[in-house]
């Protein structure tokens, strides 16, 4: 019997990178940590390799849309896994030589594959049935991304922190599993018949689209500014996780214990990522995302100004609430974008280099006060985020 849906099988297989993404940036954080000390670095430093990460989505994310308009969503999703894997291998030859440099190109190339499969994931998720539903489509399919996030500090937890963490052994084996997964997914697309969709019978009102430039869509120019700030605030926080909770020298909390915490806290951003989607169908994506910006500002301010393991809990609790935040940005910013919506989602993913720059921001506000001060920072984030949910979203008609 066909399925009613024709799209089942494609989402179901654009699904499954959101959790290798994940997986990708949920073994980042605890990298930050270990590399502090078996590579001898400062915590501004470890904050490089957010740096590679989101910058890569910075330099490739223009390239990734202008191929993918060029060759459609599923050569473009190939060539990102191949960049993937070609990336997690070369972490062999840098735990070899114990180069950082080294490592940060690494990741450079695995993220600048992480940037292909984002900007066409993204959009191609929203377009994949209908555009009233967008965002809950989106919100289902990145909540495996939060899968992935959760067990990726185990992984390392477990793998870096252990009895042999002061070498890179278990770098080398784990980077080159996953490059073996990431091949036999990329098989998988190439033998799977995948439809291009047009996006330009997608618009779900002509008369706020007709005749406008990709810049003239104010909500699309505000989830730009938006999705910015809130991966700004993503990364930076978890970031310095490990480190702000190390530091509370009185609760006695060793590296891998934080890493646990730092894995527990993503297990709630993924359980925030399914309630969230389940939400979606009472309180509109919009409303949904100011109310829980607000929440995060006030958590943000626990962490800062409240001693003991309450501040930690409220660090926890930041990841239950932003864990809707990017999906729903993006879906909201690419709405109504027609045939301009690979170009708009380029943009969109482009301004993930907030994740490059804040981390080091908060580094240095680390190393010159205390990892506490640093969380200043994303309060502000999460304050701009709520006006985009209760204002900046709004798809007006061309003046």
């Amino acid at each position: 019997m066909k399925s009613k849906n024709p799209y089942l099988i494609p989402l179901i297989l654009v699904t499954s990178l959101f959790l290798l993404w994940g997986l990708a940036y949920g073994l980042l954080d605890v990298l930050n940590k270990h590399f502090q000390e078996t590579l001898n670095i400062t915590r501004q430093r470890s904050t490089l390799l957010q740096a590679a990460y989101f910058g890569a989505y910075f330099l490739a994310a223009i390239p990734a849309g202008v191929f993918m308009n060029k060759y459609g969503y599923k050569k473009g999703i190939i060539l990102g896994l191949m960049l993937y894997a070609a990336g997690a291998l070369l972490f062999y030859p840098s735990a070899q030589y114990a180069s950082y440099p080294f490592f940060l190109s690494a990741l450079f190339i695995l993220a600048c594959g992480l940037t292909f499969l984002e900007t066409a994931a993204n959009p191609y998720i929203t377009v994949l049935g209908e555009p009233e539903t967008s965002e809950f489509r989106l919100n289902l399919s990145q909540s495996f991304n939060g899968v992935g996030s959760f067990i990726g500090p185990i992984l390392g937890g477990y793998l870096f922190f252990g009895a042999d963490s002061n070498n890179l052994e278990s770098v080398k084996s784990v980077y080159i599993v996953i490059a073996i997964i990431v091949l036999i997914v990329a098989l998988l697309f190439f033998r799977t018949p995948m439809p291009e969709v047009k996006e330009e019978t997608l618009v779900v009102d002509q008369s706020v689209h007709s005749g406008k430039t990709l810049f003239q869509h104010r909500h699309f120019v505000w989830s730009i500014v938006t999705q910015f700030f809130y991966v700004a605030a993503q990364v930076g926080i978890a970031a310095l996780f490990i480190n702000y909770c190390t530091e509370k020298k009185s609760l006695g909390i060793s590296n891998e214990k934080a890493a646990y915490l730092l894995s527990g806290s993503l297990l709630l951003f993924t359980i925030g990522r399914f309630s969230g989607t389940a939400i979606m169908k009472f309180i509109s994506p919009n409303r949904l995302l100011g109310i829980y910006a607000l929440i995060n500002s006030l958590l943000c301010i626990v962490v800062v100004a409240v001693p003991g393991m309450i501040s930690i809990y409220a660090l926890m609790a930041i990841f239950f609430f932003e864990s809707i935040m990017f999906p729903t940005i993006f879906a909201l910013g690419v709405k109504n974008l027609g045939g301009m919506t690979k170009r708009g989602a380029s943009f969109i993913i482009m301004s993930i280099v907030g994740g490059a720059l804040m981390p080091v921001l908060m580094g240095g506000l680390a190393d010159a006060y205390s990892t506490t001060t640093a969380y200043i920072v994303p309060l502000f984030c999460f304050l701009i985020v709520a006006y985009f949910g209760f204002s900046g979203y709004r798809i007006k008609s061309h003046s």
